[in-house]
């Protein structure tokens, strides 16, 4: 807050004004004798002290020989005197007027004071020669001087005023010279609002503290200043104090109308200036903000949020996908909303638009998170065929597999908790590969069978004779353990080929 600093300024203004228009009024005295005093005046009005301010000039006739001025009768009876530079004021009786010279003295009478007159008796000293003159002075030509006004009443004070909405500045001065009287005091207020649009609407909801100050006394002038929201705003600089301030501004509530400075009506037009009121600002007052999340399933979530510092009026969502898939919904001020979903077969590409723009960093598709469980891919060998098995987990989305042996290569579809199976004839290939390319993925099986085919090979051999006996019961429980321990042995890389036995 910035309050004004004092200065003589307005009381040397005052002094001034009250001294303009002095009446020169000249009355000369009848020589009682040769020798003589020619006595004449002019008058001013005081308007200070509501005097009248007499000079009277009193010249000596004699330009060889001094006089003094011996007795010195006034009427009105008030002092004379006769200004001295840089010291007191001395008595204009008793004063020595020089050979042909002239003296000015001042005299203060009442206001209503019709007619003064100035009688002198003065003595020249050299020849002992004397005489009584007189001057007077017609006062009832002018108005009775009355003294001027030292304050304004409150109820009349006129004012003037600067006014920046944009900034949140505002100053407020008292017109003339003269304060307020008594223990006057005139409030002003300056306020903002945040608002829905950057012209006059409804609700409005005041932004930060309102700034009021007061003028009266010796503070003559005073500065506003309030905090604009960076968001559509309304600023109002008013008449009256931090009571008056509307909040909310509701469609059919309460206005300031004239109140405001620089209005057409009372009060407001008691202050000279622009307009104080401003409305503008280029963003909504609300903070729309969009999240997602991908699911395993293919689908999307999107949480909707309008919750910030400038969040003061509901947001209108739309949610758009693929294949002219769209839902609205409305969040409050200071809300969120987590419920919805965009289907798998529309989460390609996503927007989230508010009044027609989207929000955020555009547009969003979906993506597989990192801890959706991948297909598991098993094997079954024998001498004769090459069997592999793609099982995709629930909850996901259905695979593409492309299942390749030797020279042949079958592809499959694998829905979300099925499983597909591809079984190859024996050959002399060593493995198999599993392409799953919707997950960039590449599994090499190794082709194991779970007995011995009489030859080391795969199928193109013909089988040995049958194993007997005690060996044959041997062989057999060593192929009970391989088949226990694993027919399926499988590691999963990305973009990789990975080998494993079976």
């Amino acid at each position: 807050m910035i309050r004004p600093k004092l200065s003589l300024r307005r009381p040397l203004a005052v002094l001034g004004a009250a001294l303009i228009g002095l009446t020169g009024v000249v009355a000369v005295a009848t020589p009682a004798s040769a020798h003589h005093t020619t006595i004449s005046a002019t008058t001013s009005c005081d308007q200070l002290s509501g005097e009248r301010v007499i000079t009277w000039k009193v010249q000596n006739s004699e330009r060889d020989k001094a006089v003094t001025l011996k007795r010195v009768t006034a009427q009105p009876s008030t002092e004379v005197t006769v200004p001295v530079e840089g010291a007191k004021a001395v008595p204009l009786q008793g004063f020595v007027i020089p050979k042909g010279g002239t003296v000015l003295a001042v005299q203060r009478v009442p206001g209503d004071t019709a007619t003064a007159k100035l009688t002198v008796f003065g003595k020249w000293k050299k020849n002992g020669k004397e005489a009584t003159n007189e001057g007077s002075v017609n006062l009832a030509a002018d108005k009775s001087c009355t003294p001027a006004p030292k304050c304004v009443d409150a109820s009349k004070a006129k004012y003037s005023h600067t006014f920046d909405g944009p900034k949140g500045t505002a100053t407020v001065k008292l017109d003339g010279d003269l304060p307020l009287c008594g223990e006057g005091k005139q409030w002003f207020t300056l306020v903002s609002y945040f608002a829905p649009r950057p012209q006059f609407a409804t609700p409005q909801y005041v932004y930060g503290t309102p700034d009021s100050d007061w003028i009266g006394g010796t503070q003559t002038e005073i500065e506003l200043n309030v905090e604009i929201p960076d968001c559509h705003t309304q600023v109002d600089l008013i008449w009256g104090d931090g009571e008056q301030v509307i909040d909310p501004l509701v469609e059919g509530g309460k206005r300031y109308d004239n109140k405001k400075l620089g209005s057409p009506g009372a009060p407001g037009n008691r202050s000279k200036g622009v307009q104080g009121w401003y409305n503008g600002g280029d963003k909504s007052c609300t903070t729309p903000a969009s999240t997602f999340a991908s699911n395993c399933d293919g689908s999307v979530a999107v949480s909707l949020s309008n919750d910030g510092k400038i969040s003061k009026y509901p947001v209108e969502f739309e949610v758009k996908g693929e294949d002219g898939w769209s839902k609205k919904v409305s969040v409050e001020a200071g809300k969120a909303d987590n419920s919805i979903v965009v289907p798998a077969a529309n989460a390609g590409k996503i927007e989230v638009l508010v009044d027609g723009k989207v929000v955020g960093n555009g547009t969003y598709s979906w993506q597989r998170p990192e801890d959706c469980p991948l297909p598991a891919v098993t094997t079954e060998a024998d001498c004769k065929n090459f069997a592999l098995t793609v099982t995709n987990p629930e909850g996901g989305l259905p695979v593409k597999a492309t299942f390749t042996y030797g020279d042949k290569t079958e592809t499959r579809t694998v829905a979300a908790g099925g499983s597909e199976k591809v079984t190859f004839k024996a050959g002399k290939a060593e493995s198999a590969l599993v392409t799953l390319p919707d997950l960039e993925l590449e599994l090499e099986a190794i082709y194991t069978p779970e007995e011995d085919c009489g030859g080391g090979g795969g199928g193109g051999d013909e089988p040995g004779l049958p194993v007997t006996g005690a060996a044959a019961g041997g062989i057999a429980a060593g192929a009970i353990a391989l088949l226990i321990a694993g027919a399926v042995l499988f590691v999963i890389a990305r973009r990789r080929r990975v080998t494993f036995t079976a």
